[in-house]
């Protein structure tokens, strides 16, 4: 039997979404306000779910505080209150788009899983637009 354990964590977080060879009329008429050379911010929401077979011992898919702390030192401390574009270090060549933060995000959690777990990643830039990402 196969249990998905979830954790929900926020960041904050400032970008700009721009193509840098283009200039900001091409930029604006793409990504609209999104490409503010001022850049803009979001109260980000993020849902990680990781899916196993349950420990007949512990009971445990994963060990929850175990996953908190994977979030808060893999995500959280490299993100929270950052200019992404400009602080870290996987968006300095790489748009940060909602679509391609999910994709960070799962990258830097899914090699510390064990083998067995799958992982999906559901990041809310605002609360209406969210993506999900699943490998």
């Amino acid at each position: 039997m196969r249990v998905t354990v979830c954790r929900k964590a926020h960041f904050n977080a400032a970008h700009r979404l721009y193509v840098k060879s283009w200039d900001d009329a091409k930029n604006e008429e793409i990504f609209g306000k999104c490409s503010n050379p001022h850049y803009h911010g979001h109260n980000y929401e993020l849902i990680v779910n990781v899916t196993g077979t349950i420990d007949p011992v512990t009971g445990y898919v994963m060990d929850m505080k175990v996953l908190k702390d994977l979030i808060k030192s893999e995500v959280v401390a490299s993100f929270d209150h950052k200019n992404l574009n400009e602080q870290v270090p996987e968006f300095y060549d790489l748009i940060p788009s909602a679509e391609n933060i999910a994709v960070v995000i799962y990258n830097k959690l899914f090699s510390h899983l064990e083998e067995d777990k799958t992982l999906e990643i559901v990041l809310y830039e605002t609360p209406r637009n969210f993506v999900k990402y699943s490998g």
